[in-house]
């Protein structure tokens, strides 16, 4: 088993920031890809950020600049810092782990359950 349990969603206004996190287990840590992907209700996923073991990291378009995925080796736990958060970041976002990254994509193995973010205005 490897859970993946993500924390830190909430609602912030539009230009505020917050921060969510994703324990890991020690097993889950080891894998190749480590990321954040989105789902809005009705439309299809988007991978936001990915970050591959030797920690190059990428970005989708959208959040690029604005978005920073880390990981921590010593608590194993994946981060995503938002800033400037605009309405269209509104989303449930789950952490995800796999063999490969695609883009700012994740072929996940695994996946969280998921946090809701809402961006309001």
């Amino acid at each position: 088993q490897v859970p993946l349990v993500e924390s830190g969603g909430g609602s912030v206004q539009a230009g505020g920031s917050l921060k969510l996190s994703c324990g890991l287990s020690v097993d889950a840590f080891r894998r190749p890809c480590m990321g954040w992907f989105r789902q809005v209700t009705g439309k299809g996923r988007e991978g936001v950020a990915v970050i591959h073991g030797d920690g190059d990291a990428s970005y989708a378009e959208s959040v690029k600049g604005r978005f920073t995925i880390s990981r921590d080796s010593e608590t194993y736990s994946l981060h995503l810092q938002m800033e400037s958060l605009k309405l269209e970041d509104t989303a449930v976002y789950h952490c995800a782990i796999g063999k490969n990254c695609q883009n700012a994509d994740i072929d996940d193995e695994f996946r969280g359950q998921g946090t809701q973010v809402t961006v309001s205005s």
